[in-house]
């Protein structure tokens, strides 16, 4: 693929505070799991799926982290850090299953830190299996319709567009926005046979700080 938005500078990212590497097996990844209703729910009712959940805010990330405590699900791990650089730092190409981004900050003033206006999303690509899938879920019609856009004529993706059922209850906001009557839709976005980004041969910097590494 020929991406005609600018490159993101993955070998910048700095490694995050007490990072710890990974294997290689296949796993799905939530990032922003926040308190961990969807993580917890997706590792039980998939238990042959291993599923990495990621939350930045401290108090978000300590709520999950006790709740996993009490259900102690194996195929569940929790990460405190800031979703990029834990990405760029510890994931494999084609390592990931799906991809689960529900609810993102919708980032109403600054477009360009929407997932799919990121340089970085070309990144996520790369570390997505052929015939994986990104969920990216949201309560602003705006948002979806700006992502349908950028899927199909940046990243020109398949994608399948679903409106997300009243009874659905996978997060705190999705519960709280249903209640509230408001239409809650998901894309789920795969990516094809075949398709090709320009980090497809770079592996995870484990850790190791651009400075540290030359």
């Amino acid at each position: 693929m020929i991406m005609s938005i600018r490159q993101f500078q993955a070998q910048r990212m700095h490694a995050p505070r007490d990072f710890q590497s990974i294997s290689s097996e296949p796993v799905c990844v939530e990032i922003g799991a926040g308190k961990g209703k969807h993580a917890l729910l997706f590792t039980q009712t998939n238990p042959n799926s291993k599923l990495i959940a990621i939350e930045r805010t401290r108090e978000k990330f300590l709520a999950m982290q006790k709740q996993h405590a009490l259900e102690g699900q194996p195929n569940l791990q929790t990460v405190h850090a800031d979703a990029l650089p834990w990405i760029v730092h510890a994931l494999y190409p084609a390592q990931v299953e799906q991809f689960f981004i529900l609810y993102p900050n919708p980032e109403p003033h600054n477009p360009a830190q929407r997932w799919l206006n990121m340089p970085f999303f070309e990144f996520l690509l790369s570390r997505l299996e052929t015939g994986g899938t990104i969920t990216l879920a949201s309560n602003i019609p705006e948002y979806i319709e700006e992502a349908e856009q950028q899927v199909q004529n940046l990243w020109k993706l398949p994608f399948v567009k679903e409106v997300i059922g009243q009874d659905s209850a996978r997060t705190h906001f999705e519960i709280k926005y249903l209640e509230r009557g408001e239409l809650c839709q998901q894309l789920i976005i795969s990516k094809p046979e075949g398709y090709t980004t320009r980090f497809d041969e770079f592996q995870p910097l484990q850790g190791q700080n651009a400075s540290s590494a030359e």
